[in-house]
């Protein structure tokens, strides 16, 4: 029987490292100018859409019933993206930075901050098969490697916005640790997270996201991410639809 630790070592790993990485950004702003700290965002916004490209590659093997992979990504991004729209998540995501912004006195771009990290940090394949791994063998190892990921990319996102992207460790902690407490129960589920298609849909939403977060970080366009998030828990749905009536 697993402890509690055991099975979620590796979400209190990637919270630490996100916090130094916070911690380091704010140490190296001041040291920075304007033009630099520009520099750093365009090339965490470039190196995101590459990630988001490469995740979004899984959409090729997870057709399901001898639909596409493709197709079913698009169904469950127009049907989550009306449902996250609906329930206004973009705009309670933002509430909630104002809240801490408010609460905590930071600074102009601290919600800005806080919605691109959270979501930067909790979007991804690393984040879903690391949780399951952390709770189910108690093997943190995946999230070890996303956290350091995590942390190098905090240094840079808070060089820019600020310390609200400290407090996207916020979601991490609910998000992942949830995932883990969770794992046994999801495990009968899915077998094989590894090659089940519902899971390879997800990361390839995941991936699609994760390209507008990255337009989003280079000013390219304003794309409401958060509003898809609804869209992740309907590709399993989606694929096991499209399994059942095909």
């Amino acid at each position: 029987m697993l402890t509690f630790w055991a099975k979620t070592s590796g979400t209190w790993v990637n919270i630490a490292l996100v916090l130094l990485g916070t911690g380091c950004g704010l140490l190296l702003r001041d040291r920075l100018s304007p033009r630099m700290q520009t520099m750093i965002t365009q090339a965490v916004g470039l190196t995101t859409i590459f990630i988001g490209i490469s995740m979004a590659q899984a959409l090729s093997e997870a057709s399901a019933g001898g639909v596409e992979g493709v197709i079913l990504a698009l169904l469950s991004l127009v049907f989550g993206g009306l449902l996250g729209e609906w329930w206004q998540i973009e705009a309670r995501l933002v509430d909630l930075g104002n809240w801490l912004k408010t609460k905590f006195r930071g600074g102009s771009r601290f919600t800005e901050g806080f919605v691109a990290a959270s979501l930067l940090f909790c979007i991804g394949p690393m984040a879903i098969l690391g949780s399951l791994n952390n709770g189910l063998l108690g093997d943190g190892t995946i999230l070890v490697v996303k956290s350091t990921m995590d942390g190098l990319v905090s240094v840079a996102l808070t060089g820019t916005y600020g310390i609200g992207v400290g407090f996207s460790v916020l979601p991490v902690l609910l998000y992942q640790g949830g995932l883990s407490l969770l794992a046994s129960g999801l495990a009968q589920a899915i077998p094989d997270p590894t090659t089940a298609p519902s899971i390879l849909l997800v990361t390839g939403i995941g991936g699609i996201m994760i390209l507008g977060l990255g337009i989003n970080l280079l000013d390219v366009g304003k794309i409401h991410v958060a509003s898809f998030l609804p869209a992740l828990a309907l590709g399993p749905l989606t694929s096991w639809l499209a399994q059942t009536l095909t």
